[in-house]
């Protein structure tokens, strides 16, 4: 069989692929993503209505979108939403949420501690600690410059 050149590997890869609509998918995405954003901005108000002050009610509008992803994420929805929604899942919190849960359910079978505990972070973990790591670095970096 001839070895085939990375040109025409290219060719046969590009002709086997489905084509993505991607006017389609960026649509999707930014409707989605809208709509997240959206029911952010009412449980907010709703908080607010509530008598809690704007600090107070942010910070109930996160736990309320992190928990409806992680369950939505246990439900199994979350995924066939973000299979039309694409991008749009992707709201920082809502998607961490879904990082965070989907290896927990898919390894908990392993057991408590070694599948759902050491399997939590997979896939956040990586976030966490270029995070951490950065902002260690940003916090020293502006304490050095506030001695001057």
């Amino acid at each position: 069989m001839k070895k085939k050149t990375p040109q025409q590997y290219d060719a046969m890869v590009q002709k086997a692929s489905p084509h993505s609509p991607v006017l389609k998918n960026c649509l999707f995405a930014f409707l989605s993503g809208g709509a997240i954003c959206t029911l952010g901005q009412a449980l907010a108000n709703t908080f607010m209505l509530l008598g809690f002050d704007l600090k107070d009610a942010r910070t109930c509008v996160s736990i309320s979108l992190i928990f409806i992803s992680a369950a939505l994420t246990a439900c199994g929805v979350y995924d066939n939403i973000a299979k039309y929604a694409g991008a749009g899942t992707l709201v920082p919190i809502t998607g961490f949420a879904n990082s965070m849960v989907s290896p927990a359910l898919e390894f908990k079978s392993e057991g408590f501690v070694t599948g759902l505990g050491a399997k939590l972070f997979t896939v956040a973990g990586p976030v966490l600690v270029f995070g951490i790591s950065a902002s260690v670095l940003y916090g020293i970096v502006l304490y050095i410059i506030g001695l001057f």
